[in-house]
């Protein structure tokens, strides 16, 4: 995946090299902010998707988000921030979810937030990714 010229992520090399996403992201203006809701693991009747299943969910979500930047005419190179959100105490859940996320992200290491929290709003929801983005 190409990186949007319009976001330049920054890598500050006094910080740790080790993590999978850059420290910050710069958009100069002039641009145009797109920010996302939570893209939740919901097919198109509002179902939520590969119930107990955190890689599964991710998979959902990240087609959601997808979808959901293409409607306001952007795309996953577009994004300035993310966060994941992962309905679990299990630092293994969160990783599964963020393996997920990183694989559709490829080489636009978006600053990204990954957390764990004890539930979210659908029924059955275990993963949901906001963000935001310019163009």
């Amino acid at each position: 995946m190409t990186t949007n010229p319009g976001v330049r992520l920054v890598r500050n090399a006094d910080l740790a090299q080790t993590v999978e996403y850059a420290y910050a992201a710069v958009a100069d203006a002039p641009v145009r902010s797109i920010w996302v809701a939570g893209a939740c693991p919901l097919d198109r009747d509002g179902k939520t998707v590969a119930v107990g299943d955190y890689a599964g969910q991710t998979h959902q979500v990240m087609r959601n988000l997808i979808t959901a930047l293409e409607g306001a005419g952007a795309s996953l190179r577009d994004l300035a921030k993310t966060t994941v959100y992962v309905a679990s105490t299990r630092q293994a859940d969160l990783v599964t979810a963020w393996q997920v996320y990183r694989s559709y992200m490829g080489e636009h290491d978006v600053p990204s937030t990954l957390v764990g929290v004890t539930v979210l709003g659908y029924h059955d929801q275990l993963v949901e990714v906001e963000g935001v983005a310019v163009t």
